[in-house]
Protein backbone atom coordinates (compact mmCIF):
# COMPACT_ATOMS: atom_id res chain seq x y z
CA UNK A 1 0.00 0.00 0.00
CA UNK A 2 1.70 3.56 -0.69
CA UNK A 3 1.92 5.58 1.36
CA UNK A 4 2.75 9.59 0.97
CA UNK A 5 3.92 12.08 2.22
CA UNK A 6 1.26 14.35 3.36
CA UNK A 7 0.78 17.70 4.84
CA UNK A 8 -2.88 17.76 5.30
CA UNK A 9 -5.04 14.01 5.13
CA UNK A 10 -8.71 14.22 3.52
CA UNK A 11 -11.08 14.30 6.89
CA UNK A 12 -14.08 12.09 7.54
CA UNK A 13 -17.04 13.78 5.57
CA UNK A 14 -19.09 15.88 8.36
CA UNK A 15 -22.90 15.18 7.98
CA UNK A 16 -25.24 17.93 9.12
CA UNK A 17 -27.53 15.89 11.20
CA UNK A 18 -27.58 12.44 13.23
CA UNK A 19 -31.00 11.62 10.85
CA UNK A 20 -28.24 11.58 7.95
CA UNK A 21 -26.29 9.49 9.62
CA UNK A 22 -28.42 6.96 10.51
CA UNK A 23 -30.03 6.73 7.21
CA UNK A 24 -26.33 6.44 5.87
CA UNK A 25 -25.64 3.66 8.12
CA UNK A 26 -29.20 1.73 6.84
CA UNK A 27 -27.71 2.65 3.25
CA UNK A 28 -24.33 0.71 3.68
CA UNK A 29 -25.97 -2.37 5.50
CA UNK A 30 -28.44 -2.88 2.57
CA UNK A 31 -25.51 -2.42 0.20
CA UNK A 32 -23.55 -5.00 2.40
CA UNK A 33 -26.36 -7.25 1.84
CA UNK A 34 -27.00 -6.68 -1.73
CA UNK A 35 -23.03 -6.99 -2.23
CA UNK A 36 -23.32 -10.70 -0.23
CA UNK A 37 -26.34 -11.90 -2.27
CA UNK A 38 -24.71 -10.89 -5.62
CA UNK A 39 -21.46 -12.70 -4.49
CA UNK A 40 -23.74 -15.94 -3.76
CA UNK A 41 -24.92 -15.35 -7.57
CA UNK A 42 -21.66 -14.74 -9.37
CA UNK A 43 -19.77 -17.79 -7.64
CA UNK A 44 -17.69 -18.43 -4.34
CA UNK A 45 -14.00 -18.97 -3.77
CA UNK A 46 -14.59 -22.28 -2.35
CA UNK A 47 -12.45 -24.14 -4.41
CA UNK A 48 -9.78 -20.90 -4.19
CA UNK A 49 -9.54 -21.73 -0.35
CA UNK A 50 -5.75 -22.97 0.57
CA UNK A 51 -7.99 -25.40 2.96
CA UNK A 52 -10.47 -26.67 0.61
CA UNK A 53 -8.32 -28.86 -0.66
CA UNK A 54 -5.66 -31.65 1.00
CA UNK A 55 -2.37 -31.61 -0.16
CA UNK A 56 -2.46 -35.65 -0.55
CA UNK A 57 -5.46 -35.57 -3.47
CA UNK A 58 -2.55 -34.03 -5.38
CA UNK A 59 0.10 -35.59 -7.10
CA UNK A 60 3.85 -35.42 -5.95
CA UNK A 61 4.56 -33.84 -9.31
CA UNK A 62 2.41 -30.83 -8.09
CA UNK A 63 3.49 -31.01 -4.52
CA UNK A 64 6.92 -30.47 -5.43
CA UNK A 65 5.93 -27.61 -8.02
CA UNK A 66 3.53 -25.95 -6.03
CA UNK A 67 6.09 -26.15 -3.04
CA UNK A 68 8.16 -23.43 -4.86
CA UNK A 69 5.86 -21.53 -5.42
CA UNK A 70 5.12 -18.06 -2.98
CA UNK A 71 1.86 -19.47 -2.38
CA UNK A 72 1.57 -23.07 -2.20
CA UNK A 73 -1.40 -23.95 -0.31
CA UNK A 74 -3.14 -21.76 -3.22
CA UNK A 75 -1.44 -23.73 -6.04
CA UNK A 76 -2.65 -27.25 -4.32
CA UNK A 77 -6.24 -25.83 -4.29
CA UNK A 78 -6.20 -24.65 -8.04
CA UNK A 79 -4.01 -27.96 -9.44
CA UNK A 80 -6.82 -30.11 -7.14
CA UNK A 81 -9.70 -28.56 -9.41
CA UNK A 82 -8.53 -30.36 -12.38
CA UNK A 83 -8.94 -33.72 -13.41
CA UNK A 84 -6.28 -34.65 -15.14
CA UNK A 85 -3.26 -32.90 -12.67
CA UNK A 86 -2.39 -36.57 -11.01
CA UNK A 87 -0.64 -37.73 -13.88
CA UNK A 88 0.29 -34.27 -15.33
CA UNK A 89 3.83 -33.51 -16.82
CA UNK A 90 5.53 -30.38 -15.45
CA UNK A 91 4.75 -28.32 -18.57
CA UNK A 92 0.68 -29.09 -18.14
CA UNK A 93 0.63 -27.97 -14.53
CA UNK A 94 2.02 -24.85 -15.80
CA UNK A 95 -0.78 -24.94 -18.06
CA UNK A 96 -3.42 -25.49 -15.32
CA UNK A 97 -1.47 -22.67 -13.40
CA UNK A 98 -2.51 -20.26 -16.11
CA UNK A 99 -5.68 -21.35 -17.14
CA UNK A 100 -6.94 -21.35 -13.47
CA UNK A 101 -5.85 -17.64 -13.42
CA UNK A 102 -7.41 -16.38 -16.71
CA UNK A 103 -10.88 -18.19 -15.04
CA UNK A 104 -10.17 -16.33 -11.89
CA UNK A 105 -9.61 -12.86 -13.85
CA UNK A 106 -12.99 -13.32 -15.54
CA UNK A 107 -15.02 -14.27 -12.32
CA UNK A 108 -13.72 -11.19 -10.78
CA UNK A 109 -14.56 -9.23 -13.61
CA UNK A 110 -17.99 -10.43 -14.13
CA UNK A 111 -18.26 -9.93 -10.55
CA UNK A 112 -17.40 -6.38 -10.60
CA UNK A 113 -19.17 -5.84 -13.79
CA UNK A 114 -21.99 -6.88 -11.32
CA UNK A 115 -22.13 -4.21 -8.91
CA UNK A 116 -22.19 -1.18 -11.41
CA UNK A 117 -25.99 -0.62 -10.26
CA UNK A 118 -24.96 -0.84 -6.49
CA UNK A 119 -25.29 1.87 -3.61
CA UNK A 120 -21.57 3.41 -3.83
CA UNK A 121 -19.84 6.81 -2.51
CA UNK A 122 -18.10 8.80 -5.18
CA UNK A 123 -14.98 7.61 -3.89
CA UNK A 124 -16.37 3.90 -3.94
CA UNK A 125 -17.11 4.39 -7.44
CA UNK A 126 -13.74 5.48 -8.67
CA UNK A 127 -11.85 2.99 -6.89
CA UNK A 128 -14.50 0.15 -8.46
CA UNK A 129 -13.99 1.61 -11.97
CA UNK A 130 -10.21 1.09 -11.89
CA UNK A 131 -10.53 -2.53 -10.19
CA UNK A 132 -13.43 -3.25 -13.37
CA UNK A 133 -10.70 -1.74 -15.76
CA UNK A 134 -7.64 -3.93 -14.63
CA UNK A 135 -9.61 -7.14 -14.18
CA UNK A 136 -10.36 -6.76 -17.55
CA UNK A 137 -6.97 -5.82 -18.85
CA UNK A 138 -5.74 -8.89 -16.69
CA UNK A 139 -7.55 -11.02 -19.04
CA UNK A 140 -6.07 -9.56 -22.09
CA UNK A 141 -2.29 -9.95 -20.28
CA UNK A 142 -2.82 -13.41 -19.47
CA UNK A 143 -4.12 -14.68 -22.95
CA UNK A 144 -1.46 -13.11 -24.73
CA UNK A 145 0.59 -15.43 -22.18
CA UNK A 146 0.98 -18.18 -24.91
CA UNK A 147 0.46 -18.17 -29.08
CA UNK A 148 -0.74 -21.06 -30.91
CA UNK A 149 -0.81 -23.00 -27.86
CA UNK A 150 3.30 -22.63 -26.64
CA UNK A 151 4.30 -20.01 -23.75
CA UNK A 152 6.15 -17.55 -25.19
CA UNK A 153 9.81 -16.08 -24.36
CA UNK A 154 8.05 -12.93 -23.08
CA UNK A 155 5.01 -14.21 -21.14
CA UNK A 156 7.11 -12.80 -17.92
CA UNK A 157 5.92 -9.34 -18.79
CA UNK A 158 2.57 -10.05 -18.90
CA UNK A 159 1.91 -11.76 -15.88
CA UNK A 160 3.73 -9.08 -14.19
CA UNK A 161 1.79 -6.58 -16.24
CA UNK A 162 -0.97 -8.80 -14.57
CA UNK A 163 0.55 -8.58 -11.04
CA UNK A 164 0.94 -4.57 -11.34
CA UNK A 165 -3.41 -4.62 -12.10
CA UNK A 166 -4.04 -6.09 -9.09
CA UNK A 167 -2.08 -4.22 -6.69
CA UNK A 168 -3.20 -0.76 -8.48
CA UNK A 169 -6.51 -2.29 -7.62
CA UNK A 170 -5.91 -2.31 -4.24
CA UNK A 171 -3.94 1.25 -4.39
CA UNK A 172 -7.02 2.90 -5.35
CA UNK A 173 -8.88 2.25 -2.32
CA UNK A 174 -5.89 3.42 -0.29
CA UNK A 175 -5.30 6.87 -2.02
CA UNK A 176 -9.42 7.74 -1.81
CA UNK A 177 -8.55 6.54 2.26
CA UNK A 178 -11.34 4.01 2.07
CA UNK A 179 -11.46 1.81 4.79
CA UNK A 180 -12.30 -1.99 5.40
CA UNK A 181 -15.72 -0.88 6.57
CA UNK A 182 -16.46 -0.29 2.68
CA UNK A 183 -18.70 -2.99 1.51
CA UNK A 184 -16.89 -2.74 -2.20
CA UNK A 185 -13.28 -2.73 -0.64
CA UNK A 186 -14.06 -6.16 0.90
CA UNK A 187 -14.98 -7.71 -1.90
CA UNK A 188 -12.83 -5.59 -4.66
CA UNK A 189 -9.42 -6.53 -2.47
CA UNK A 190 -10.90 -10.22 -1.76
CA UNK A 191 -10.73 -10.71 -5.62
CA UNK A 192 -7.42 -8.63 -6.02
CA UNK A 193 -5.15 -10.64 -3.30
CA UNK A 194 -6.87 -14.13 -4.65
CA UNK A 195 -6.25 -13.28 -8.08
CA UNK A 196 -2.64 -12.15 -7.17
CA UNK A 197 -1.53 -14.99 -5.73
CA UNK A 198 -2.72 -17.04 -8.82
CA UNK A 199 -0.69 -14.99 -11.18
CA UNK A 200 2.06 -15.10 -8.78
CA UNK A 201 2.12 -18.73 -8.85
CA UNK A 202 1.95 -19.09 -12.56
CA UNK A 203 5.14 -16.63 -12.71
CA UNK A 204 6.55 -19.06 -11.05
CA UNK A 205 6.10 -22.08 -12.48
CA UNK A 206 6.76 -20.59 -15.23
CA UNK A 207 10.31 -19.97 -14.42
CA UNK A 208 10.70 -23.45 -13.09
CA UNK A 209 9.61 -25.26 -16.50
CA UNK A 210 12.21 -22.83 -18.32
CA UNK A 211 15.02 -23.42 -16.31
CA UNK A 212 17.86 -25.04 -18.10
CA UNK A 213 18.20 -27.33 -15.33
CA UNK A 214 14.70 -29.15 -16.36
CA UNK A 215 14.73 -31.01 -19.33
CA UNK A 216 12.53 -33.28 -20.61
CA UNK A 217 9.38 -31.56 -19.76
CA UNK A 218 6.01 -31.35 -21.84
CA UNK A 219 6.05 -27.28 -22.42
CA UNK A 220 2.58 -27.02 -24.42
CA UNK A 221 0.70 -24.90 -22.71
CA UNK A 222 -2.58 -22.92 -22.32
CA UNK A 223 -3.97 -22.84 -25.71
CA UNK A 224 -6.41 -19.93 -26.14
CA UNK A 225 -8.50 -18.35 -29.13
CA UNK A 226 -6.97 -16.09 -31.51
CA UNK A 227 -7.81 -12.89 -30.74
CA UNK A 228 -6.34 -9.30 -32.13
CA UNK A 229 -4.07 -8.71 -29.78
CA UNK A 230 -2.61 -12.18 -29.66
CA UNK A 231 -2.25 -12.46 -32.96
CA UNK A 232 -0.76 -8.62 -33.20
CA UNK A 233 2.01 -9.78 -30.54
CA UNK A 234 2.80 -13.00 -32.24
CA UNK A 235 4.21 -10.72 -35.17
CA UNK A 236 5.26 -7.70 -33.34
CA UNK A 237 8.77 -9.54 -32.00
CA UNK A 238 9.46 -11.15 -35.30
CA UNK A 239 12.45 -9.09 -37.28
CA UNK A 240 12.82 -9.42 -40.99
CA UNK A 241 16.64 -8.95 -42.30
CA UNK A 242 16.75 -5.54 -41.78
CA UNK A 243 15.58 -5.71 -38.42
CA UNK A 244 12.20 -4.44 -38.53
CA UNK A 245 9.44 -5.95 -37.08
CA UNK A 246 7.87 -8.44 -40.10
CA UNK A 247 4.46 -6.51 -39.82
CA UNK A 248 6.11 -2.91 -40.38
CA UNK A 249 5.79 -2.07 -44.02
CA UNK A 250 8.51 -0.25 -46.32
CA UNK A 251 6.39 2.91 -46.17
CA UNK A 252 6.43 2.51 -42.36
CA UNK A 253 9.98 2.24 -41.66
CA UNK A 254 10.70 5.10 -43.86
CA UNK A 255 8.56 7.26 -42.15
CA UNK A 256 9.85 6.27 -38.75
CA UNK A 257 13.50 7.03 -39.66
CA UNK A 258 11.82 10.38 -40.59
CA UNK A 259 13.84 13.07 -39.02
CA UNK A 260 10.40 15.60 -39.63
CA UNK A 261 7.59 12.66 -39.42
CA UNK A 262 4.62 15.25 -39.02
CA UNK A 263 5.16 15.93 -42.41
CA UNK A 264 3.36 12.75 -42.94
CA UNK A 265 0.61 12.69 -40.35
CA UNK A 266 -2.66 10.93 -41.16
CA UNK A 267 -4.30 14.13 -39.54
CA UNK A 268 -3.14 17.44 -38.17
CA UNK A 269 -4.81 19.07 -34.67
CA UNK A 270 -4.69 22.71 -34.79
CA UNK A 271 -6.47 25.26 -32.03
CA UNK A 272 -6.66 27.75 -35.24
CA UNK A 273 -8.38 25.51 -37.28
CA UNK A 274 -6.34 25.19 -39.39
CA UNK A 275 -6.09 20.98 -39.29
CA UNK A 276 -8.37 18.40 -39.38
CA UNK A 277 -9.45 19.07 -35.85
CA UNK A 278 -9.23 21.71 -33.23
CA UNK A 279 -8.78 18.92 -29.82
CA UNK A 280 -6.10 15.95 -29.62
CA UNK A 281 -9.27 14.51 -28.05
CA UNK A 282 -11.06 14.53 -30.81
CA UNK A 283 -8.41 13.34 -33.05
CA UNK A 284 -7.79 10.18 -30.91
CA UNK A 285 -11.85 9.37 -31.20
CA UNK A 286 -11.03 9.21 -34.76
CA UNK A 287 -8.07 6.69 -35.01
CA UNK A 288 -8.94 3.02 -36.47
CA UNK A 289 -8.25 0.76 -33.66
CA UNK A 290 -6.23 -2.37 -33.50
CA UNK A 291 -4.43 -1.20 -36.20
CA UNK A 292 -0.42 -3.06 -37.20
CA UNK A 293 0.13 0.12 -39.35
CA UNK A 294 1.39 3.32 -37.75
CA UNK A 295 -1.58 6.08 -37.18
CA UNK A 296 0.47 9.94 -36.69
CA UNK A 297 -1.06 13.11 -35.11
CA UNK A 298 0.54 15.90 -35.61
CA UNK A 299 -0.51 18.68 -32.93
CA UNK A 300 0.56 22.07 -33.45
CA UNK A 301 1.89 24.49 -30.90
CA UNK A 302 -0.56 25.27 -28.33
CA UNK A 303 -1.52 24.79 -24.82
CA UNK A 304 -4.21 22.15 -25.26
CA UNK A 305 -6.16 21.61 -21.84
CA UNK A 306 -7.46 18.34 -21.85
CA UNK A 307 -7.36 15.02 -20.35
CA UNK A 308 -6.88 12.52 -23.00
CA UNK A 309 -6.72 8.54 -22.61
CA UNK A 310 -5.58 6.47 -25.45
CA UNK A 311 -7.76 2.86 -24.76
CA UNK A 312 -6.14 -0.52 -25.15
CA UNK A 313 -7.67 -0.77 -28.58
CA UNK A 314 -5.91 2.00 -30.16
CA UNK A 315 -2.33 0.28 -31.04
CA UNK A 316 1.01 1.93 -32.86
CA UNK A 317 -0.34 5.90 -32.06
CA UNK A 318 2.23 8.31 -32.63
CA UNK A 319 2.08 11.66 -31.28
CA UNK A 320 4.14 14.91 -32.78
CA UNK A 321 4.50 17.89 -31.73
CA UNK A 322 6.18 21.28 -32.70
CA UNK A 323 8.49 20.86 -29.68
CA UNK A 324 8.89 20.46 -26.03
CA UNK A 325 7.26 23.46 -24.67
CA UNK A 326 5.69 24.18 -27.69
CA UNK A 327 3.07 21.99 -27.96
CA UNK A 328 1.64 21.33 -24.42
CA UNK A 329 -1.08 18.75 -23.29
CA UNK A 330 -1.88 19.76 -19.31
CA UNK A 331 -4.42 18.63 -16.82
CA UNK A 332 -4.83 19.22 -13.04
CA UNK A 333 -6.74 16.00 -11.73
CA UNK A 334 -5.26 14.32 -8.54
CA UNK A 335 -6.05 11.92 -5.80
CA UNK A 336 -7.25 15.49 -3.26
CA UNK A 337 -10.25 16.01 -5.91
CA UNK A 338 -11.33 12.65 -5.45
CA UNK A 339 -9.53 10.07 -7.93
CA UNK A 340 -7.12 7.67 -8.09
CA UNK A 341 -4.07 8.06 -8.63
CA UNK A 342 -4.46 5.96 -11.98
CA UNK A 343 -7.23 7.80 -13.11
CA UNK A 344 -5.47 11.28 -12.35
CA UNK A 345 -3.28 11.06 -15.59
CA UNK A 346 -3.10 13.97 -17.97
CA UNK A 347 -2.39 11.35 -20.64
CA UNK A 348 -2.99 7.90 -19.93
CA UNK A 349 -1.80 5.65 -22.48
CA UNK A 350 -2.32 1.57 -22.70
CA UNK A 351 -2.66 0.90 -26.60
CA UNK A 352 0.78 -1.08 -27.34
CA UNK A 353 3.55 0.13 -30.04
CA UNK A 354 3.03 4.04 -28.42
CA UNK A 355 5.00 6.51 -29.20
CA UNK A 356 5.36 10.57 -28.56
CA UNK A 357 7.84 13.05 -29.61
CA UNK A 358 8.34 16.81 -29.67
CA UNK A 359 5.78 17.59 -27.11
CA UNK A 360 4.96 18.19 -23.25
CA UNK A 361 3.01 16.42 -20.46
CA UNK A 362 2.10 18.73 -17.56
CA UNK A 363 -0.22 18.14 -14.59
CA UNK A 364 -0.65 21.58 -12.90
CA UNK A 365 -2.32 20.66 -9.82
CA UNK A 366 0.76 21.13 -7.67
CA UNK A 367 2.97 19.87 -4.76
CA UNK A 368 -0.47 20.66 -2.24
CA UNK A 369 -2.65 18.34 -4.46
CA UNK A 370 -0.05 15.47 -3.92
CA UNK A 371 -0.60 12.58 -6.36
CA UNK A 372 -1.11 13.91 -9.82
CA UNK A 373 0.10 12.09 -12.59
CA UNK A 374 0.77 14.23 -15.68
CA UNK A 375 1.53 10.98 -18.15
CA UNK A 376 0.97 7.11 -17.76
CA UNK A 377 2.31 4.40 -19.61
CA UNK A 378 1.42 0.52 -19.88
CA UNK A 379 2.25 0.25 -23.33
CA UNK A 380 4.18 -2.01 -24.49
CA UNK A 381 7.28 -1.27 -27.11
CA UNK A 382 6.40 2.42 -26.06
CA UNK A 383 8.87 5.19 -26.39
CA UNK A 384 8.97 8.62 -25.38
CA UNK A 385 11.52 11.04 -27.26
CA UNK A 386 12.63 14.64 -26.76
CA UNK A 387 9.41 15.50 -24.58
CA UNK A 388 9.03 17.10 -21.27
CA UNK A 389 7.20 15.95 -18.50
CA UNK A 390 6.26 18.31 -15.44
CA UNK A 391 4.43 17.45 -12.46
CA UNK A 392 5.67 17.29 -8.47
CA UNK A 393 4.27 14.22 -6.97
CA UNK A 394 3.71 11.11 -8.96
CA UNK A 395 4.61 12.60 -12.33
CA UNK A 396 5.96 10.15 -14.85
CA UNK A 397 3.79 7.37 -14.38
CA UNK A 398 5.77 3.73 -15.83
CA UNK A 399 2.89 1.71 -14.96
CA UNK A 400 3.63 -1.85 -17.29
CA UNK A 401 5.59 -3.65 -19.63
CA UNK A 402 8.34 -2.69 -21.98
CA UNK A 403 9.30 1.31 -22.54
CA UNK A 404 12.22 3.35 -23.35
CA UNK A 405 12.89 7.32 -22.47
CA UNK A 406 15.56 9.36 -24.78
CA UNK A 407 16.47 13.13 -24.67
CA UNK A 408 13.26 13.84 -21.90
CA UNK A 409 13.24 16.28 -19.04
CA UNK A 410 11.51 15.23 -16.55
CA UNK A 411 10.08 17.32 -13.38
CA UNK A 412 8.98 16.33 -10.02
CA UNK A 413 9.36 15.96 -6.43
CA UNK A 414 7.73 13.03 -4.26
CA UNK A 415 8.12 9.61 -5.96
CA UNK A 416 7.95 11.61 -9.25
CA UNK A 417 9.59 9.00 -11.37
CA UNK A 418 6.96 5.45 -10.02
CA UNK A 419 5.62 2.41 -11.30
CA UNK A 420 6.18 -1.48 -12.40
CA UNK A 421 7.59 -1.26 -15.99
CA UNK A 422 10.78 -2.61 -17.09
CA UNK A 423 11.76 0.66 -18.44
CA UNK A 424 14.99 2.66 -19.34
CA UNK A 425 15.38 5.85 -19.16
CA UNK A 426 18.41 7.12 -21.40
CA UNK A 427 20.26 10.64 -22.27
CA UNK A 428 17.66 12.58 -19.87
CA UNK A 429 17.29 15.51 -17.78
CA UNK A 430 15.95 14.40 -14.44
CA UNK A 431 14.77 18.12 -12.23
CA UNK A 432 13.46 17.58 -8.46
CA UNK A 433 11.74 21.03 -8.00
CA UNK A 434 11.09 22.82 -4.39
CA UNK A 435 8.43 20.72 -2.48
CA UNK A 436 6.11 22.00 0.18
CA UNK A 437 7.90 22.57 3.37
CA UNK A 438 7.95 19.76 5.60
CA UNK A 439 8.68 16.83 2.26
CA UNK A 440 11.31 15.26 1.22
CA UNK A 441 12.37 15.22 -2.48
CA UNK A 442 12.60 10.91 -4.23
CA UNK A 443 13.39 10.73 -7.60
CA UNK A 444 11.57 7.46 -8.13
CA UNK A 445 9.41 4.20 -6.29
CA UNK A 446 9.42 1.59 -8.15
CA UNK A 447 6.90 -1.16 -7.64
CA UNK A 448 7.99 -4.76 -7.95
CA UNK A 449 6.01 -6.87 -5.72
CA UNK A 450 7.14 -10.27 -6.82
CA UNK A 451 10.78 -11.47 -7.13
CA UNK A 452 9.74 -13.12 -10.64
CA UNK A 453 9.26 -10.08 -12.09
CA UNK A 454 10.97 -8.53 -14.90
CA UNK A 455 10.05 -5.30 -14.17
CA UNK A 456 12.24 -2.15 -12.94
CA UNK A 457 13.30 1.05 -13.19
CA UNK A 458 17.04 1.79 -15.29
CA UNK A 459 18.33 5.45 -15.25
CA UNK A 460 21.36 5.53 -18.26
CA UNK A 461 23.01 8.26 -18.66
CA UNK A 462 20.70 11.03 -17.00
CA UNK A 463 21.83 14.04 -15.36
CA UNK A 464 20.20 14.81 -11.92
CA UNK A 465 19.84 18.19 -11.18
CA UNK A 466 18.06 20.88 -9.55
CA UNK A 467 15.39 23.27 -10.69
CA UNK A 468 16.14 27.14 -10.05
CA UNK A 469 13.65 27.34 -6.99
CA UNK A 470 15.05 24.30 -5.64
CA UNK A 471 18.78 25.38 -6.42
CA UNK A 472 18.43 28.14 -4.13
CA UNK A 473 17.46 26.31 -1.21
CA UNK A 474 18.47 23.05 -2.09
CA UNK A 475 21.03 23.08 1.27
CA UNK A 476 17.76 22.78 3.57
CA UNK A 477 15.69 19.91 1.12
CA UNK A 478 16.85 16.93 1.36
CA UNK A 479 16.90 14.69 -2.34
CA UNK A 480 17.58 11.07 -2.77
CA UNK A 481 17.86 8.48 -5.92
CA UNK A 482 14.38 6.62 -4.73
CA UNK A 483 12.61 5.03 -1.96
CA UNK A 484 11.01 1.46 -1.74
CA UNK A 485 7.41 1.67 -3.12
CA UNK A 486 6.95 -2.36 -2.77
CA UNK A 487 8.62 -5.37 -1.34
CA UNK A 488 11.43 -6.28 -4.47
CA UNK A 489 11.69 -2.29 -5.58
CA UNK A 490 14.48 -1.93 -8.03
CA UNK A 491 16.21 0.85 -9.79
CA UNK A 492 19.35 1.36 -10.98
CA UNK A 493 21.54 4.48 -12.12
CA UNK A 494 24.35 3.90 -14.35
CA UNK A 495 26.76 6.28 -16.14
CA UNK A 496 24.77 9.52 -14.73
CA UNK A 497 25.77 12.56 -13.56
CA UNK A 498 24.32 12.82 -9.97
CA UNK A 499 23.85 16.98 -8.67
CA UNK A 500 25.13 17.99 -5.37
CA UNK A 501 21.46 17.95 -4.45
CA UNK A 502 21.57 14.68 -3.60
CA UNK A 503 21.64 13.27 0.16
CA UNK A 504 24.93 11.80 0.59
CA UNK A 505 22.65 8.51 2.15
CA UNK A 506 21.10 8.23 -1.52
CA UNK A 507 17.98 6.54 -0.63
CA UNK A 508 15.38 6.55 1.79
CA UNK A 509 13.47 4.14 3.63
CA UNK A 510 10.11 3.32 3.05
CA UNK A 511 8.87 3.04 6.33
CA UNK A 512 11.24 1.44 9.15
CA UNK A 513 12.80 -1.56 7.70
CA UNK A 514 10.17 -2.82 4.72
CA UNK A 515 11.73 -4.15 1.87
CA UNK A 516 15.75 -3.65 3.50
CA UNK A 517 16.67 -6.90 1.87
CA UNK A 518 14.29 -7.66 -0.82
CA UNK A 519 14.97 -4.36 -3.07
CA UNK A 520 18.05 -3.86 -5.31
CA UNK A 521 19.17 -0.89 -5.55
CA UNK A 522 22.69 -0.31 -7.35
CA UNK A 523 24.59 2.87 -8.84
CA UNK A 524 27.44 1.95 -11.36
CA UNK A 525 30.06 4.39 -12.58
CA UNK A 526 28.41 7.90 -12.45
CA UNK A 527 29.79 10.74 -11.87
CA UNK A 528 28.98 14.57 -10.30
CA UNK A 529 28.88 16.16 -6.82
CA UNK A 530 26.42 13.25 -5.70
CA UNK A 531 27.61 10.64 -6.44
CA UNK A 532 29.86 9.57 -3.74
CA UNK A 533 28.84 6.15 -2.41
CA UNK A 534 30.83 6.11 0.58
CA UNK A 535 28.03 7.60 2.99
CA UNK A 536 25.46 5.67 1.08
CA UNK A 537 23.16 3.11 3.42
CA UNK A 538 24.11 -0.10 4.34
CA UNK A 539 20.90 -1.66 2.94
CA UNK A 540 21.63 -5.67 2.08
CA UNK A 541 20.11 -4.72 -1.13
CA UNK A 542 21.69 -1.61 -2.13
CA UNK A 543 25.10 -2.44 -4.22
CA UNK A 544 27.55 -0.61 -5.43
CA UNK A 545 28.18 -2.08 -8.92
CA UNK A 546 31.71 -2.60 -9.72
CA UNK A 547 31.21 -5.26 -12.44
CA UNK A 548 30.08 -4.10 -16.24
CA UNK A 549 28.66 -7.39 -17.17
CA UNK A 550 26.02 -6.72 -13.97
CA UNK A 551 25.45 -3.57 -14.61
CA UNK A 552 25.10 -4.78 -18.58
CA UNK A 553 21.95 -6.68 -17.03
CA UNK A 554 20.10 -3.54 -17.04
CA UNK A 555 21.05 -1.88 -20.47
CA UNK A 556 18.87 -1.07 -23.35
CA UNK A 557 19.44 -4.67 -25.27
CA UNK A 558 19.09 -6.70 -21.97
CA UNK A 559 16.65 -5.59 -19.59
CA UNK A 560 13.90 -4.50 -22.08
CA UNK A 561 15.28 -6.33 -25.38
CA UNK A 562 15.76 -2.78 -26.72
CA UNK A 563 17.72 -3.74 -30.35
CA UNK A 564 14.94 -5.98 -31.44
CA UNK A 565 11.51 -3.07 -31.19
CA UNK A 566 13.40 0.61 -30.40
CA UNK A 567 14.77 0.87 -33.97
CA UNK A 568 11.13 0.85 -35.26
CA UNK A 569 10.08 3.89 -33.67
CA UNK A 570 12.77 5.67 -35.17
CA UNK A 571 14.16 7.01 -31.78
CA UNK A 572 18.30 7.00 -31.07
CA UNK A 573 19.30 4.82 -28.27
CA UNK A 574 22.35 3.02 -27.04
CA UNK A 575 22.25 -0.55 -26.65
CA UNK A 576 25.37 -1.27 -24.14
CA UNK A 577 26.96 0.63 -21.36
CA UNK A 578 28.84 2.95 -23.80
Amino acid sequence: MKRYVRVDEPKAENYKSKGVLVALTSILLLAAHMFVAVEASVGSNANDNPHHQSWKTVSKVANSLCSKTRYPQRCVSSMASYPAYQTAKLGDLTNVALQVSVQRAQKARDFALSLQNNVMNERERAAWQDCLELFEDTIEHLNVCSSNGYLKNDSPVWLSAALTNQETCLNGFSDLNLDSSSPIQTFMSSRAVNLSELVSNSLSMYKLSTTPTITGTNRRLLSIKNNEEADFYSSYGRLNEDGFPEWLSVGDRKLLQSSSPASQANVVVAQDGSGNYRTIAQAISAVPQGSSKRYIIYIKAGTYKENIDISKKITNLMLVGDGMDKTIVTGSKNVQDGVTTFQSATVAVSGNGFIARDMTFENTAGAAKHQAVALRVGSDLSAVYRCSIKGYQDTLYVYSLRQFYSEVDIYGTVDFIFGNAAVVIQNSNIIARLPMSNQQNTLTAQGRSDPNENTGISIHKCVVSASSDLQAVKGSIKTYLGRPWKEYSRTVFMQSTLGDLIDPTGWLPWSGNFALSTLYYGEYMNSGAGAGTSKRVNWPGYHVITSATEASKFSVANFISGTSWIPATGVPYTSGLN
